[in-house]
């Protein structure tokens, strides 16, 4: 058949990762005259493949003899219901799995597991590497992190992926482990209906004794249930001193709840607590980048880094305007361009000015009555050194540059940066009037 050559050709010339992405699920339907029609997903998938690949298809069908082809892209017809056959007088038999008679029965419970929330799907950068490591860690039972983990970040950095992650790969690996994964609200409302139902024995052999590793999330939600603390930090000690994993995660350090007992505190910290932080820029574009390929949106590298330096903190802001901008593309035929790009991150997410080092580097230029040319040369003056060190130390502190780019900014490397930033640092701690100054300074950074 004439399409499947032209998708042999162009796999050959193709990058694996475009033409499984762009070209595989593209479909032949009819020849009817002189148009060749093609069907793909859905409209958006239509209208990026005819602007970046009708070209290079019309070439190949002229190759293998399809010559005067007009290409039409259209949407696949949804599939005809098919009617169910009914078996009768046939039981389907439940797989269960074998095991030995020491071997206690698995009763893991857990809640709505997310099937994407696993370790290949979370994007590690600087500001999570330690959190997954140790999730790693308490998969394999290296004691690397202790018995117990426990997790804080801001909502939306990840922790519940975390969480899940964990709970995937034990159950992928040893499926006989007793996991128990639940909110500490749960946990306190399971607590309430054994009391109520004079059922607390089976309560504390559950989550005691018949748990080998327990998940244990939002344990800032028990301020001032003081009951339930007690509970849990009994849990807490017997699977410590048994020997079984624990990971609890929260929006803030141990030291910082409040309402909570200081001996559940002390118990929580008995293993490793990290955190996680929002990510850098570049991590977020490596983030934006994974999930817009997931939904099938073509993004250049522009708008990848604008949606990046514009995004920041909760990840679902990401995925929220990905949404949007598939939503709107659709609504455009298909086609993203910066002023949908820009129109999605103001309407959807929230639109604030990135700072930069160059927008810094204009601000102290003007400050101190230097021209922008005389901070990037290599003039050596104390009256152009001092406002290009200040400039360096003040890009470092309001934007998320690196040493490199700020140097970039400055026609400088990062080790002169790293100088600048020492400089100014020590001058900040010996004279009053340079602190005072970095003050106002500071201030106007902050209305850019």
């Amino acid at each position: 058949m004439v399409w499947n050559k032209v998708k042999e050709s162009l796999k050959e010339t193709l990058t694996d990762n475009i033409f499984q992405l762009w070209i595989e699920p593209l479909e032949f339907q009819e020849l009817r005259g002189e148009q060749f029609y093609i069907s793909s997903p859905d409209r958006y998938f239509s209208a990026y493949v005819k602007q970046n690949f009708s070209a290079v298809i019309e070439k190949q069908l002229v190759e293998n003899g399809v010559v005067d082809a007009q290409v039409i892209f259209c949407e696949k017809a949804p599939p005809k219901a098919r009617p169910l056959k009914v078996k009768k007088n046939k039981k389907k038999q439940t797989a269960v799995q074998m095991r030995l008679p020491s071997v206690p029965v698995n009763n893991s419970k857990f809640r709505n597991l997310h099937p994407r929330y696993t370790f290949n799907e979370f994007m590690v950068g600087e500001s999570n590497i330690l959190a997954e490591s140790a999730c790693r860690s308490m998969v394999t039972e290296d004691g690397l992190v202790g018995p117990c983990l426990y997790i804080n970040s801001e909502t939306g950095l990840g922790k519940s992926h975390l969480t899940h992650a964990v709970a995937h790969k034990v159950f992928s690996e040893s499926p006989m482990t007793r996991l128990h994964y639940l909110t500490a609200k749960q946990f306190a409302a399971e607590m309430i209906r054994g009391i109520k139902n004079k059922t607390m024995d089976d309560f504390k052999q559950k989550y005691q004794e018949n748990c080998d590793i327990l998940l244990v999330e939002d344990i800032h939600s028990l301020t001032g249930k003081k009951k339930t603390q007690e509970e849990l930090n009994d849990v807490l000690d017997s699977l410590i001193k048994s020997g079984k994993r624990v990971v609890l995660t929260a929006n803030s350090a141990p030291r910082d709840l409040v309402g909570i007992d200081s001996e559940f505190k002390s118990r929580m910290t008995s293993g490793l607590v990290t955190s996680i932080k929002a990510p850098d820029v570049n991590t977020r574009c490596r983030i934006i980048e994974k999930k817009a390929m997931q939904q099938q949106l073509a993004l250049d590298e522009e708008s990848i880094s604008f949606l990046g330096g514009h995004i920041r903190g909760d990840i679902r802001k990401i995925e929220s305007a990905l949404i949007g901008l598939r939503a709107k593309a659709q609504f455009t035929g298909g086609h993203i361009d910066m002023d949908l790009v820009r129109e999605v991150v103001s309407s959807v997410v929230g639109f604030s000015q990135v700072l930069t080092a160059s927008m810094i580097c204009d601000l102290v230029s003007g400050q101190f009555k230097v021209s922008v040319q005389d901070l990037q040369s290599k003039s050596r003056k104390k009256a152009i050194t001092v406002p290009r060190q200040i400039a360096m130390y003040l890009a470092r502190k309001h934007t998320e540059d690196s040493l490199a780019q700020i140097g970039k900014a400055f026609n400088r490397d990062h080790s002169t940066v790293l100088h600048s930033i020492k400089v100014v640092s020590n001058k900040l701690v010996r004279d009053s009037s340079v602190n005072a100054q970095l003050e106002i300074l500071n201030d106007k950074v902050k209305q850019l």
